[in-house]
């Protein structure tokens, strides 16, 4: 899998991006490619602490106990759970949240770690800049595939 930190990678992702019209339909799930890519900017706007969030005690310890196998699947389920703050209901222009997200992107693999300005994720804690790297990467790729590109 590609990874969102490399140029080269870069490139990829966007062009999956690119394909998507504001007539793409999901296979699973109950968002619209509107909404689906405004929710995949939340998570990194929380990266660069744009978006503060908290987690329970419960729900970090949870998190910690199951990251590094996150990590190492390929993908994400499909219907995963989504932290309420990252959740879409909203209209949004696709031009616009389709260019919002590829800056986003961009942003983060031109400023490298120093894009990241929040270490500890609300679920699985600390987390280094690979691992965020990694975690938007399977995110983007799960929704991608959700919207068929």
């Amino acid at each position: 899998m590609s990874s969102i930190y490399n140029k080269a990678d870069n490139e990829i992702i966007i062009s999956r991006i690119n394909k998507l019209t504001p007539e793409s339909q999901g296979q699973w799930g109950k968002m619209t490619v509107d909404q689906m890519l405004s929710h995949c900017q939340a998570p990194m706007d929380f990266a660069f602490g744009k978006t503060p969030m908290k987690a329970n005690f419960l729900m970090q310890l949870l998190g910690k106990m199951i990251k590094g196998k996150m990590l190492k699947s390929k993908e994400f389920k499909k219907n995963s759970p989504t932290a309420p703050a990252f959740i879409r209901t909203e209209k949004y222009d696709f031009e616009d949240t389709k260019n919002g997200l590829i800056e986003r992107i961009n942003y983060f693999s031109d400023l490298g770690q120093g894009a990241i300005k929040t270490t500890k994720h609300p679920f699985f804690g600390e987390m280094t800049y690979d691992e965020w790297s990694q975690l938007h990467t399977m995110h983007l790729d799960h929704h991608l595939r959700q919207f068929g590109v």
